[in-house]
């Protein structure tokens, strides 16, 4: 069942999606900024966005929160400071729990820990079925706690409770499932040589790794990262995003209750500047890798290079093309490019953030796709039937309110949106422009937001051209009937994942990662344990061998 889940992603939401904007109810007017940069509605355009709870008392989420420290040596402690930051609900702005802020000497400890785990612990000298073992009982405890888990993750992120409910935490326990069917599988090989010697090539552990995961998949991000690192027999130091420290810290006590030896998993909390560029320049961590942004990443890779050029990984950002052909179902592809974009409030780096469209359909997507963007349900993310919540905190939505500012001033037609929703959270319309031309920040930025800009193309040549023409190379999307267009655009296309009909597919078994500034290396399935492994050659003569 887990595995169904994970693959259907994109029908499940889509069915949900399609379910809540049909019963959403109707809402208010929205003020919208003119070409001229005048307050008030824009002629024509009355906004009726469905916010059937986002003028509502928030739910209270049916959790406890009950980790908040540092998890060093299988131990939850303080921070050696002693100090610790707040972590916000993104429906109130309000403070939800104080969590330990980790920094360098804390990174040290957990480091420490991590290194005698891997050096004198039992952890890589037990047999790949024993950490098969602890993997599977692991996933087991997962689904027990399923609900639980998902609280956590709506209350500290703001997604939807159904999304993380039964989409996102069942495919961390279908994610580790997969890893620890991986454990008692990574061998090495015999190869031969031009001569008397007996030649093995050996698949080791890397040692310690470093990880640092991203906010908007807190859970996805620690099972894409801990999976492979724990199959392989590595031990880890993982920092959270200091958004959302809550279900890593939670899960990871699970992962001890499955049997994991102490030291294996180091979990600490705390910020990039301080616990992330200690963590990623140590000298005592064999391996970094990091989700998050490109100019991050770049720095990232700067710290490891200068400390001990340890190996990285990196997953960062993207501006991924969505290209609708002129023999397109306009109703589907309507339906698919806003699930590209708008799923999970906008904050996905593969989100489909250039919809190109055919101009022989170009005016009637627009239309359909302003008309899908005004039943969008926006509002507390623990209530039925809610698609969209708050963004993560204030810096991000007041990033994305200057996007659509500076979409407005650079010229694009804003058909639907462009302001905040309600006077309380972090709410952001459903907003569209049509008219963007690839030269406008709008169109070359990632903006990690609630904001569909749709292109105008003329032939598949062009698109190719403008497609490829940006700095990222992370997905895309491709919406034909012809086999023959499909073929051409997914060969054509600079990216490290096509989607063909269809968006935001993921498997266990799906690498997934970018060209260009989109990264380095691939997570997820086989291509993925390569990042924690090393490659060994052994070479012994023989001496009267009957056979080379």
């Amino acid at each position: 069942m887990a595995r169904r889940a994970a693959s259907s992603l994109v029908s499940r939401c889509l069915l949900a999606s399609r379910a809540a904007s049909a019963g959403a109810a109707t809402a208010v007017p929205s003020a919208l900024r003119r070409p001229d940069g005048t307050r008030g509605l824009l002629p024509g355009v009355l906004q009726r966005f469905s916010t059937a709870a986002a003028a509502e008392e928030p739910i209270s989420p049916p959790v406890q929160v009950n980790y908040t420290k540092l998890l060093i040596n299988g131990n939850f402690v303080d921070s050696a400071s002693g100090k610790t930051f707040p972590t916000l609900d993104p429906r109130t702005g309000e403070v939800i729990a104080h969590v330990a802020e980790g920094d360098a000497e804390d990174v040290n400890r957990a480091v420490a820990a991590a290194r005698k785990a891997f050096d004198e612990g039992p952890w890589p000298k037990m047999t790949a079925y024993e950490r098969s073992c602890i993997l599977l009982r692991f996933a087991d405890l997962i689904e027990k706690h399923n609900d639980e888990i998902a609280a956590l993750e709506t209350w500290d992120n703001g997604k939807p409770y159904e999304q993380a409910a039964q989409i996102e935490v069942p495919m961390v326990a279908r994610l580790m499932r997969y890893y620890a069917g991986w454990a008692d599988k990574i061998h090495g090989l015999v190869v031969p040589a031009d001569g008397p010697h007996h030649v093995q090539v050996l698949h080791e552990p890397i040692g310690v790794a470093g990880q640092i995961i991203p906010w908007n998949f807190p859970l996805l991000m620690f099972a894409w990262k801990v999976g492979p690192a724990l199959a392989c027999g590595n031990t880890l130091v993982l920092k959270t995003a200091e958004q959302t420290p809550l279900s890593a810290l939670y899960i990871s006590k699970l992962l001890h209750e499955a049997g994991l030896p102490e030291g294996v998993v180091n979990v600490v909390s705390g910020f990039g500047p301080t616990a992330g560029a200690a963590l990623a320049s140590h000298m005592d961590v064999d391996k970094i890798a990091f989700t998050g942004s490109t100019n991050t990443g770049k720095i990232i890779l700067e710290l490891a290079a200068r400390s001990n050029l340890k190996s990285v990984t990196l997953e960062l950002g993207g501006k991924s093309p969505f290209v609708i052909m002129d023999d397109a179902d306009v109703d589907h592809a309507v339906e698919l490019a806003h699930f590209a974009l708008f799923f999970n409030q906008g904050q996905c780096c593969c989100a489909g953030s250039r919809t190109f469209v055919h101009e022989r359909i170009y005016d009637e997507f627009v239309e359909k796709a302003k008309a899908r963007a005004l039943k969008r349900v926006v509002g507390d993310p623990f209530r039925k039937g809610v698609e969209q919540g708050p963004q993560i905190d204030d810096e991000q939505f007041n990033k994305i309110l200057r996007y659509i500012r500076s979409g407005v001033d650079s010229g694009a037609t804003l058909v639907t949106g462009g302001d905040r929703l309600g006077d309380k959270g972090f709410y952001i319309q459903p907003t569209i422009f049509s008219d963007v031309q690839d030269c406008m920040k709008i169109a070359q930025e990632e903006i990690f937001g609630p904001v569909q800009s749709i292109l105008k193309f003329k032939d598949l040549n062009e698109v190719i051209k403008r497609a490829n023409a940006s700095p990222y190379g992370l997905a895309a999307g491709v919406f034909t009937k012809s086999l023959d267009t499909a073929n051409t655009l997914t060969r054509a296309l600079r990216v490290g994942t096509v989607w063909v009909n269809c968006f935001d597919v993921f498997d266990a078994a799906i690498p997934f990662g970018g060209y260009k500034q989109s990264g380095i290396g691939r997570e997820k399935g086989i291509d993925s344990l390569k990042n924690y492994l090393q490659v060994k050659a052994v070479v012994t003569p023989i001496k009267n061998a009957a056979w080379l």
